[in-house]
């Protein structure tokens, strides 16, 4: 068997006390230590300015423009050019009087100028401080008063929240740069609060009229503050350094230098994930330092595939809800095959499934089958596509073979948080034994199991369990002004990640479960309901799933978005007709989604106290809501009880009053 992650010290047994700690993990290129740093490459300044040294010419960001009434082809900016936007917005700041050490907010959709704002920061040793596009003004106001942000760039279309009344500490910003231009109502708003208000070009011709010299970063100099959007109460600053970000950029080019298949200058990355989120802002990070290609989707997440059709992407990167929704449309589209042809297409999907476990690369594995079959799905992705990653949350198996099957590019799952700068573990392509894994620690990182009691997790065992702890270059410095929240988190070093995995024998790591969703009901019984979820999810008429329960309560309910195709044919079976809203109202529904969660426990063989009692139907995806979910689709369940509470409260009392029967 190969060993992809290697043990490098032993566990220990639980003592006074103290929790059982399991062995420690490194990457096989780190089995003697982490490679030595560059010391021409320790800042992400240095990273961006030697790109442009040797790529100057090439294609950096693209975007498009809305004209007669559609979106038109991709427009590039190449290194040089935005070397030069980010040069005279950074002397533009400077001319403001904003010194190193200043926290700059940049708030709005991912765009070139996103970009110019982040790199003038590098630029000037300033902190770079991302306010999420999919945040509400109550989390905005929050980060601008608790990072002190003077000054944010910021998308036409989020000037009104920016300035609304709700943002009680805008008032203390001393100027906005819109990234296009602003209403005159607007720049008079924006005035009236003693800010002062600039277009893009206005700012960069400050700039080009005041030259200022870059004042480059220390390598521990803080590069970004970045807010985490947190499933509950206020959102968490986390402190990532020049380092962190330097050594995530280049553990990539260690970890690529193992595989045949390169990364070229030709490459490009369609990017739609939030800018503000560690995984999007780490691969735009790579791209640049390798001279290639990201292009900006226009906005609309439902007419992502059109951007895709138009940049021809090789390299797309997702939470699993993405690739969800991708494998549910080729599904739906075999459904509309005649069946010789859906019955062809199975047999070639089984056929070079065979072949790839049996340790063909994919593009090898039957070149027929993607011939006559699957090019189909790769061209729904633009027809380019050589890599797809998928983070944020564990992607099922059945989804990941399939891709892997289907969309004649490697897949590969990785693990990471904000807090890991990215990645923490990264998976191998054409490694079908890494299916359903996040593969092994990434190259600055070690890894290793802490036993969680309450739940029965413990790293010594067989299986291997227990929390993720994480320790390297890439962990972050802690929590911006919360020293409290920040040794809570990492403790002897180690950053305690809060998701329970389990250690498989060839050093690769498998997401299990998640520490903190954990409950103890009335009968003292404790539940893991991320883990229900994935059970229950899996239900054909589940399209999502929130399950609830708490201490004061002896059951479990939950709250279900149903399939809509599925829940469509249930109603034409059933004779029952009318809109999406009026099928979530009926009786009949509910009773027939109460025993497909039934039906999804006993295949699962969960507990008794394990099984949903009862449901609450909702026609609305919750990922409509953004107050609902994270921008990495992670349910905020505080905000979710908040929201259903009345009807929750009604549902135990009529299950409460059933039981009394």
């Amino acid at each position: 068997m190969s060993k992809f992650g290697l043990k490098v010290e032993e566990g220990k047994e639980r003592k006074n006390g103290e929790p059982s700690i399991g062995p420690v993990y490194r990457n096989p290129i780190a089995k003697n230590g982490f490679p030595s740093a560059d010391p021409d490459l320790s800042t992400a300044w240095q990273l961006f300015r030697s790109a442009v040294e040797k790529y100057p010419g090439n294609r950096m960001l693209g975007w498009r423009d809305f004209k007669d009434g559609k979106w038109g082809p991709y427009n590039w900016k190449t290194y040089k050019e935005a070397y030069e936007e980010t040069l005279q917005t950074g002397s533009a700041l400077r001319a403001h009087g904003i010194e190193p050490g200043a926290r700059i907010g940049i708030y709005g959709a991912n765009c070139p100028q996103w970009i110019v704002a982040m790199e003038a920061c590098s630029a000037h040793n300033l902190i770079c401080v991302p306010l999420y596009d999919t945040l509400g003004s109550g989390a905005v106001d929050f980060i601008i008063e608790h990072a002190e942000i003077d000054i944010v760039f910021v998308q036409d279309k989020k000037v009104k929240e920016l300035l609304n009344e709700e943002c009680t500490h805008a008032k203390r910003l001393k100027l906005i740069v819109c990234f296009t231009s602003l209403q005159q109502e607007e720049k008079d708003k924006a005035v009236s609060m003693n800010i002062k208000p600039y277009s893009w070009n206005e700012f960069l011709n400050m700039g080009k009229e005041n030259p200022s010299e870059p004042s480059p970063p220390q390598p521990l100099d803080i590069c970004t503050i970045m807010y985490t959007s947190g499933t509950s109460g206020e959102p968490k600053g986390v402190i990532l350094t020049h380092e962190n970000m330097t050594a995530s950029v280049t553990g990539v080019d260690h970890f690529m230098e193992e595989f045949e298949d390169k990364m070229t200058v030709d490459d490009v990355y369609i990017s739609f994930l939030p800018l503000a989120h560690i995984l999007d802002r780490m691969i735009e990070e790579f791209f640049f330092h390798r001279g290639a290609s990201v292009g900006y989707f226009h906005g609309n997440i439902n007419e992502i595939q059109e951007d895709m059709m138009e940049l021809k992407p090789t390299f797309l990167a997702g939470v699993p809800r993405v690739y969800e929704k991708v494998h549910e449309g080729v599904l739906k589209a075999l459904e509309e095959l005649n069946p010789f042809r859906r019955h062809m297409f199975h047999v070639l999907y089984n056929f070079k499934l065979k072949w790839m476990n049996l340790g063909y690369k994919q593009k090898y594995a039957s070149r027929l089958a993607d011939l006559l079959a699957f090019r189909k799905v790769k061209n729904r992705l633009g027809g380019r596509i050589r890599l797809i990653v998928s983070g944020g949350a564990p992607l099922s198996s059945e989804v990941e073979e399939f891709l892997r099957v289907t969309s004649c590019g490697f897949v590969l799952q990785g693990y990471g948080l904000t807090e890991t700068c990215g990645l923490a573990t990264i998976g191998h392509p054409d490694e079908m034994c890494m299916l359903g894994t996040v593969g092994p620690p990434f190259v600055f990182t070690e890894v290793r199991l802490e036993e969680v009691p309450e739940m029965g997790y413990d790293p010594l065992a067989d299986p291997p369990r227990g929390e993720i702890c994480v320790r390297g270059r890439t962990t972050f410095a802690g929590y911006y002004k919360n020293p409290e929240l920040t040794r809570e988190a990492i403790k002897d070093g180690w950053f305690h990640t809060g998701d329970i995995g389990e250690m498989m024998p060839n050093g690769v790591v498998k997401v299990i479960d998640r520490k903190k969703n954990v409950i103890k009901l009335s009968q003292g019984e404790y539940v893991a309901l991320e883990y229900l979820e994935k059970v229950y999810g899996i239900a054909p008429i589940v399209e999502d799933i929130w399950v609830y329960g708490d201490s004061f309560k002896s059951m479990l309910v939950a709250v279900v978005v149903p399939h809509e195709g599925n829940m469509k044919k249930w109603a034409d079976k059933n004779g029952h007709k009318g809109s999406i809203t009026e099928l979530c109202s009926l009786q009949d529904l509910n009773q027939y989604v109460l025993l497909e969660l039934k039906s999804a426990a006993e295949r699962n063989k969960l507990r008794g106290f394990e099984n949903i009692k009862g449901v609450i139907l909702e026609p609305q995806p919750f990922e409509f809501d953004k107050e609902l979910v994270t921008a990495t689709m992670k349910k905020r369940r505080e905000r979710l009880l908040k929201r259903y509470k009345v009807e929750i409260d009604d549902l135990y009392k009529r299950l409460n009053a059933a039981a009394k029967r």
